[in-house]
């Protein structure tokens, strides 16, 4: 029986445990690299890198969700049309998600690029903290397609009954930039931009990763073709619609990210952006 197959045929509390597991460790392991990271960058760059850190990280979590909001909504379609057997309508919303997390990706990175200066300060960068954060937001602005590929790709491999690999998929990044943040920041002495290409690489690794599964380990149902790529004005409508509080969610908690950040440095310094990039880090943890 196809992993597929089994999300019509298995009893709902085996399915429910067969997902929640390994989705729980993969966090669980996310979570811990975010700990591990901030140590690292805190012991042996200082505590100005960790204020940096703290600007560029609701950055990235917007342009995830982006990522996130297509898998989300797309995965819903693929699966609806994979239980009804309708595998070519699966394909087609595949590869819409893939040409609209590929457009958007781009698009986004384009706009990081020339408007830098303003979407930092924008989130709090000032002062000593905005020159790092500079430095480690133009190096991981490298690896954001990738994120957003590894976001939507990640729910997509949920959809088609591979729990343990999409589990894989998120624990693949944590370890890897558990592996580079030590070599990087310690061996090679590269300070912030050390954990910027850390972060990019790890990006990279996950979207090289999920790649492998779609297109070479012969486990997926997904099969591309150019037609595939085309964008159709109802499963674009239908992705979003579907995947739109997600993307609310998200825009909501860079809105606070904002005004935190910029109150904390108003009121606080650097250090004081410093000190909640430590608790937040801890609190994702505890979440």
């Amino acid at each position: 029986m196809k992993k597929s197959d089994a999300l019509g045929q298995e009893p709902i509390g085996k399915l429910l445990r067969q997902q929640a597991i390994p989705a729980s460790i993969g966090i669980l392991v996310m979570s811990i690299y975010g700990i591990v990271d901030t140590i690292f960058v805190g012991r042996f760059v200082g505590p100005i890198a960790i204020g940096a850190i703290t600007v560029v990280l609701p950055i990235t979590f917007l342009i995830s969700s982006i990522g996130m909001a297509v898998g989300i909504g797309g995965s819903s379609i693929v699966s609806r049309a994979m239980g009804r057997g309708d595998r070519s309508y699966a394909v087609n919303t595949f590869g819409n998600m893939i040409s609209l997390t590929v457009g958007i990706a781009i698009t986004i990175v384009l706009l990081g690029i020339f408007f830098q200066d303003e979407i930092l300060s924008l989130f709090g960068g000032k002062g000593k903290t905005f020159n790092a954060a500079q430095e480690y937001f133009g190096i991981v602005l490298i690896g954001i397609p990738c994120l957003a590929w590894a976001m939507m790709s990640n729910n997509v491999i949920r959809a088609e009954g591979q729990p343990r690999i999409a589990m894989i998929s998120m624990m693949v990044p944590a370890i890897m930039n558990l592996v580079l943040d030590p070599i990087f920041i310690v061996g090679l002495d590269m300070g912030l931009a050390g954990a910027g290409w850390a972060t990019a690489i790890a990006y990279c690794s996950a979207a090289i990763f999920t790649s492998w599964f779609f297109f070479f380990s012969g486990r997926s149902d997904m099969r591309i073709s150019t037609t595939c790529l085309k964008l159709r004005t109802r499963i674009v409508k239908e992705i979003f619609s579907l995947g739109a509080v997600t993307l609310a969610r998200q825009g909501v908690i860079a809105v606070l990210s904002i005004i935190l950040n910029n109150a904390l440095f108003a009121y606080g310094g650097a250090l004081a952006m410093s000190a909640y990039g430590i608790i937040q880090r801890t609190m994702m943890f505890a979440n």
